[in-house]
């Protein structure tokens, strides 16, 4: 039930939908005064929320910053977790998204031996069977990549990230209690969620954030200031959805 319910409640978090509600609200409402307020209202949430500049300072104040891979110290495992990819079942392949840069980060501190072993968690995040397994997917095709069998290991129940903790450190407590010291790799955005999951679950983690927004340096493009991005529609619902999911799980005691 939670887990439907957070789905739910990922889709009102939208402000697309917010967009679509003010202006069929404005479409079929009949007191001017009110169709006159819903108008601007529509006008403001466009500008507001496609601006990539603004969307990029406030993810500043969320995103957790990265770090670079000369300043990041040997571990025993990365932490991997899912949520990157969409299976394919046309064409029957893994389709990356933008957050695979996970994987891609982490198979970069394998090679340059940072990492010795790469642990992948999760298996699906839709309700339904969409043909997704994550972890279990990945691992064949890094193992395709010439990456040893060996190396990386799956966590292949979760599907949330309170699940991503539990299970993940269920499963090095019982079957590699040799490992010290963990890396934990996913997106800057997800990150805060992340850390606290695990912190609860008593494993300390060094955090390696992925896949980044903000613009730190705030070196803009000129285009970024006054043309409107629908895409930044998209992104400030995942940034609402971790910022929202932050306080659910603390509620619920999961960090």
């Amino acid at each position: 039930m939670f887990f439907f319910l957070s789905k739910v409640l990922l889709f009102m978090l939208s402000p697309f939908f917010w967009l679509i509600l003010c202006i069929g609200l404005y479409i079929f409402w009949k007191n001017q005064r009110w169709k006159k307020a819903l108008k601007w209202t529509s006008v403001g949430i466009f500008v507001f929320f496609s601006n990539s500049v603004i969307f990029s300072l406030f993810c500043g104040m969320w995103e957790y910053p990265g770090i670079k891979k000369t300043q990041l110290k040997q571990h025993d495992v990365a932490i991997v977790l899912g949520g990157m990819s969409e299976y394919n079942n046309d064409l029957d392949v893994l389709s990356i998204r933008r957050p695979g840069d996970r994987i891609f980060q982490a198979v970069t501190l394998y090679k340059k031996g940072k990492v010795k072993k790469i642990l992948i968690s999760g298996d699906s995040g839709h309700l339904g069977d969409h043909g997704l397994h994550e972890a279990r997917q990945m691992k064949e095709i890094l193992v395709g990549w010439g990456i040893p069998e060996t190396d990386i290991i799956t966590e292949e129940k979760s599907v949330n990230t309170h699940e991503n903790a539990k299970n993940t450190c269920k499963l090095l407590k019982r079957s590699y209690p040799e490992f010290k010291s963990f890396v934990l790799i996913t997106s800057g955005m997800h990150m805060r969620r992340a850390m606290g999951c695990f912190q609860k679950e008593g494993l300390k983690v060094t955090p390696y954030s992925t896949d980044l927004y903000t613009n730190r340096s705030r070196n803009f493009y000129w285009d970024q200031y006054i043309i409107p991005n629908m895409h930044n529609f998209s992104v400030w619902q995942d940034l609402l959805k971790e910022m929202v999911g932050y306080a659910v799980y603390d509620t619920v005691g999961y960090i």
